[in-house]
């Protein structure tokens, strides 16, 4: 396990908030948020997040706003310099994910490409 000297990846208020309901409907002691990036998606790179209570080396930890975030060694460099926000809109809210390292993001807003882009374009599921 990897303790992150910096927040290499940052966290909202709100959107700690919302993270906190998760992880107390889950109810597992010491589990994180895990923030991870996948190939996939119609711009190449997709988000996503999972309630984790795994500890797999390499993986970077982030405690902020009394939340606990993961993120593993292959998806960190995507995600350096991020800001896991919640949004509210009419069909609902959800976390988004300001992220400093994508040059171009889908409509949906959940899929990615960087300067240095790997994977290939799908058709969006959003």
């Amino acid at each position: 396990m990897v303790e992150a000297q910096e927040a290499v990846i940052r966290i909202t208020p709100l959107a700690a908030e919302k993270a906190k309901e998760i992880l107390a409907r889950y109810g597992k002691e010491g589990a994180a948020i895990r923030v991870y990036v996948k190939s996939g998606g119609c711009s190449g790179f997709q988000y996503g997040m999972a309630v984790d209570e795994r500890e797999l080396e390499g993986d970077t930890f982030v405690e902020m706003h009394g939340v606990r975030l993961v993120v593993d060694q292959r998806s960190l460099p995507y995600l350096v310099g991020s800001e896991i926000d919640w949004v509210e809109s009419l069909m609902g809210g959800g976390f988004t994910v300001h992220n400093p390292n994508a040059i171009s993001t889908c409509g949906c807003g959940h899929s990615f490409r960087t300067k240095d882009q790997e994977g290939e374009a799908r058709t969006c599921g959003h």
